[in-house]
């Protein structure tokens, strides 16, 4: 297994502007960069250790989405190349895949979020208030049921702490009607392109999220789309109702976690080795189902 890796800050000759969760974005002037490091975080923890090949899978993903849905919209990849960055980056190998140039866009503070099927947060919101995002919805729905029609549900976004989920209306007050009707038929054709995809490879896409921004007043796909971290994949093969689906992704952090003695309320010790390996083998099997090819 190849190192995992925790940071790049010590690998890169540019200003560290922003460190989130996964990711860490650099000034280089014209352009930002991002590198998709190895970091795990499950219930608001960054964990330990870092999950090896994680960020590999992520960025790799980001690139080869971008790239298929380019007729439908424009994203803000530049270039993947690493050693097009030359004294740049100490050590081109060690972040070769990892990293992301990409154009400086005016971020919009709306998380996009598309739902085909109601589970997680939206099933909980739906036994709570017979809705999502104060979207009205027959009664009688099954946990994992498939919308008629893919619903948007957005969420304002916040840097600290978690987004908040809002009505439409509160979306269109925050960023205008007409960009707020952009943002949401933009996010429900994207979606939509990518199920199908999905589907013809064994594989259900049952929500995910997007972020878009502004370069010159027009509308670009910022940050990552259809990874294992921004959106919920199942195997057609574990497809049920009224159950919690094993999803593709980092599933089996949540899984030990909850099954554990930690108390919740403080970081969690460090993730056995089994657990870091099941989670890596996790994200190269998504990789390889949705590109039919393996990571290496």
């Amino acid at each position: 297994m190849t190192q995992a890796l925790s940071t790049a800050a010590e690998y890169i000759k540019a200003p560290l502007i922003y460190k989130g969760k996964v990711r860490e974005l650099y000034d280089l002037g014209e352009h930002f960069l991002i590198v998709v490091t190895d970091r795990i975080s499950a219930f608001d923890y960054v964990l330990d250790p870092a999950v090896p090949e994680k960020g590999n899978v992520l960025n790799r993903l980001s690139a080869f989405w971008f790239e298929q849905t380019a007729e439908l919209m424009a994203n803000h990849v530049v270039h993947t190349d690493v050693h097009r960055l030359g004294d740049l980056v100490t050590k081109p190998e060690l972040l070769k895949n990892r990293i992301m140039v990409t154009k400086k866009a005016e971020r919009i503070d709306i998380e996009c979020v598309v739902r085909g099927y109601i589970t997680g947060g939206g099933w909980r919101q739906y036994v709570n208030a017979s809705g999502i995002n104060g979207i009205e919805l027959p009664a009688g729905l099954r946990k994992n049921e498939r919308f008629a029609a893919p619903i948007f549900t957005p969420a304002a976004k916040n840097d600290v702490g978690h987004d908040e989920d809002i009505p439409f209306a509160r979306m269109q007050e925050m960023v205008g009607a007409e960009l707020a009707e952009e943002l949401r038929d933009k996010s429900i054709r994207l979606y939509e392109f990518a199920r199908a995809f999905c589907e013809e490879r064994g594989i259900i896409l049952a929500d995910c999220k997007f972020e878009f921004g502004l370069i010159d007043g027009k509308v670009i796909l910022i940050d990552e789309i259809f990874t294992p971290d921004s959106s919920r994949f199942w195997a057609k093969a574990n497809y049920a109702f009224d159950i919690e689906i094993d999803s593709m992704d980092k599933e089996p952090v949540r899984t030990y976690l909850l099954g554990s003695d930690w108390d919740r309320d403080s970081k969690p010790a460090p993730l056995p080795e089994a657990v870091v390996q099941e989670t890596t083998n996790r994200y190269l099997a998504i990789y390889e189902a949705l590109t039919g090819k393996p990571l290496n």
